[in-house]
């Protein structure tokens, strides 16, 4: 290779064709391969994919295993659209999963995270990574390229803002799940984040080959978000001259840049900052997730490399029936009173489906386009059975009428993921997305409005919430007898509800952030310190529904905690089991949680953390003996003075629950 074709190759598609040496792009998959309008991922030929449930809702599923599914689908599609005669389209470099945390649900991002827990997301990371990847022994399905390394939940200012912690809280929340999705999901290759910690952008930190590199054995491809090399210059100011800046990403680790980075990288060359070894050194990282891909062997020998010219897999039955699955499965049931849920197809003779969100499914920045969705209003009638007279409008005043008119009236509410107004640009200080945070946590104002009318018109009245985060809906969780939350953007969406309104499907979803009652409930936006009241671990404030929360049809009993010992060492595992009886007349899905609290630990501690969890299926009066593993590395801590997790003698109380806040059991152990 040139010099010319080497630095070439530092851009986001290393292919020389001279040389017979085939590189591969990137493309965006939060929740789908984003190849269609929204984004404009697709450019001037957008192509239809499979389009899951934004990513906050593959979380809501609490099912490592569906997610990963999920990805696994969006993995082939990948290869299916880059390598099939038909399309050659997309990119093998996928830009997922985004294993940042959301500490704050004012985050514009908020939708394409996993929540606020950082054991919890790292287990979706892993998930997700693995899905992409494939299991193939010797090639890789796509490359998983995880988002954005590190410390990176708010939108405001984010190309030049500060996000300011203690080391402690670097390793054991902020950089966990990028840890599990290198160490333990097997992702080489990840964004650096736009933003600073601690005073030095993470374009350049040393973090990318302290932590990332030599400590976890990330040995593939690292780049720089979106335009990120010259805000270096224009917006963090931490340089001055392209060569210069150039130089820095090179020594930190950088080795593809979405930026018009050439002219810096030759005049560094040029002027002796950089030499060709250097560049050779960054390569390597990048050609060797190319050769994992199967890039640089013959077709013959790739397995993945057959998945080409069959059927669009987005039109195969099995894969749409999946997305009905997987959105049934992230559907929160939040309140059901009066017994109103689940609807009787034989009591019931009319319904009102109105609000914003009845008529359409929303995608957001980056959704993909599917090849068909459902939208609520088309849903509830397809699946009403057709006995039931279903009214649907928008319109706020006609609203009220119908609803007035109605045995039940179902309000669908919620935000504008895409904003519909262009880049940067959201509906009102309740919305948010990238680029931009919410203001407020608050429903708006005609929202609320709407919300009050027709109850006031029906009090047989269901909320529908379907939104990319959390909303402080304090009024109708006082008032509306059934409240149901889901996400954006899945094109099963209409059909996964309907079926839990009818009660053809037991939600059994849960929440994975704490959403509280108020906004003052939140310490200030840029105070990374989650220790100052964020998250379950830390809050104070009685929030509105807690992390881990979800109601369902049925009930269950939790009873006979066991452990395996009492005492546990360095390097063994604990096994919890406790019997959950599913004590109503459906069957239904239930998410058995294992949180610790330490007793006698010499640092401070959160009030309560995430171990464990599982979800299980339970046919009425089943009882089943769940085992949920405690490690002890899982207990460590961050000693500072040592540089190293230490598992300290302590005494631990095990809490077994359903959410965080409703706990069933409890034991004590003895760590020694």
């Amino acid at each position: 290779m040139t010099l010319a074709e080497k630095i070439n190759c530092l851009g986001t598609n290393p292919t020389v064709a001279r040389l017979g040496i085939k590189g591969t792009g990137h493309s965006e998959g939060l929740h789908g391969l984003a190849t269609g309008i929204p984004g404009n991922w697709g450019g001037k030929t957008p192509v239809a994919t499979t389009t899951f449930p934004q990513a906050i809702g593959l979380a809501e599923t609490w099912s490592p295993e569906l997610v990963k599914q999920a990805a696994s689908i969006e993995g082939y599609e990948a290869r299916y659209l880059t390598q099939s005669d038909r399309y050659k389209k997309a990119g093998l470099v996928i830009r997922a999963p985004n294993a940042d945390l959301g500490r704050d649900p004012r985050w514009g991002r908020t939708e394409e995270c996993y929540g606020e827990d950082a054991f919890f997301n790292g287990t979706m990371v892993v998930a997700y990574v693995r899905g992409l990847q494939g299991d193939d022994p010797n090639y890789w399905q796509t490359a998983s390229l995880m988002k954005h390394f590190l410390a990176n939940s708010n939108e405001n200012s984010r190309d030049s803002s500060q996000a300011n912690f203690d080391e402690r809280l670097l390793r054991e929340y902020y950089s966990v799940p990028f840890r599990m999705g290198v160490v333990e999901g097997g992702s080489r290759a990840f964004m650096a984040s736009y933003n600073g910690v601690n005073g030095i952008p993470q374009t350049v930190s040393p973090m990318l080959k302290n932590l990332a590199v030599k400590e976890w054995g990330q040995d593939g491809i690292i780049c720089t978000d979106g335009g990120a090399y010259t805000l270096l210059m224009t917006a963090h100011h931490y340089y001055k001259t392209p060569e210069e800046t150039a130089t820095a990403c090179i020594k930190a680790g950088i080795n593809q840049f979405l930026d018009a980075y050439k002219p810096g990288i030759q005049a560094a060359l040029d002027k002796g900052m950089l030499t060709e070894a250097d560049i050779n050194g960054a390569l390597r990282g990048v050609f060797r997730v190319m050769i994992k891909l199967g890039q640089l062997d013959a077709p013959s020998l790739v397995s993945y490399a057959q998945n080409k010219n069959g059927p669009e897999p987005w039109l195969i039955e099995k894969n749409r029936e999946f997305v009905n699955l997987i959105t049934q499965k992230s559907i929160v049931l939040l309140k059901n009173s009066k017994g109103l849920l689940p609807i009787d197809r034989n009591k019931i003779k009319s319904i009102a489906v109105v609000g914003p969100r009845s008529g359409e499914v929303y995608e957001d920045w980056y959704s993909g386009s599917p090849s068909y969705s459902v939208s609520p209003v088309a849903g509830i009638k397809q699946m009403s059975g057709g006995n039931i007279t279903i009214s649907h409008s928008t319109n706020d005043n006609l609203a009220v009428s119908l609803a007035k008119s109605a045995e039940l009236a179902i309000v669908c509410i919620g935000n504008n993921p895409s904003g519909n107004l262009g880049w940067k640009k959201v509906d009102g200080p309740t919305e948010g997305r990238e680029a931009v945070d919410r203001e407020d946590i608050n429903l708006d104002a005609s929202q609320q409005m709407l919300i009050e009318k027709v109850y006031q018109a029906n009090p047989n009245t269901i909320v529908v919430l379907i939104s990319s985060f959390p909303y402080a809906i304090n009024w109708a969780d006082a008032n509306i007898p059934a409240i149901i939350h889901l996400t954006h953007n899945s094109q099963a969406l209409g059909i996964a509800l309907a079926s839990t309104l009818f009660g053809d499907v037991n939600p059994g979803g849960r929440l994975v952030q704490t959403w509280p009652k108020s906004i003052v409930d939140l310490p200030p936006m840029m105070d990374y310190n989650i220790r100052n009241g964020r998250t379950y671990m830390y809050t104070k404030a009685e929030p509105l529904y807690p992390f881990g929360y979800g109601l369902s049809y049925t009930t269950f009993k939790y009873a006979n905690l066991k452990t395996s010992k009492l005492k546990l060492s360095d390097n063994e595992t604990l096994m919890v089991s406790v019997d959950v009886t599913n004590t109503g007349s459906r069957e239904g899905d239930e998410v058995v949680q294992l949180y610790v609290q330490h007793l006698q630990s010499k640092v401070d501690r959160p009030m309560k953390e995430l171990k464990s969890y599982q979800r299980i299926t339970l046919k009425p009066n089943e009882t089943r003996s769940v085992n949920l593993p405690l490690k002890a590395s899982a207990l460590a801590y961050w000693d500072i003075k040592s540089q190293k997790f230490i598992v300290e003698k302590d005494k631990l109380v095990l809490l077994i629950g359903s959410s965080s806040s409703d706990i069933k059991a409890r034991k004590s152990i003895v760590v020694h």
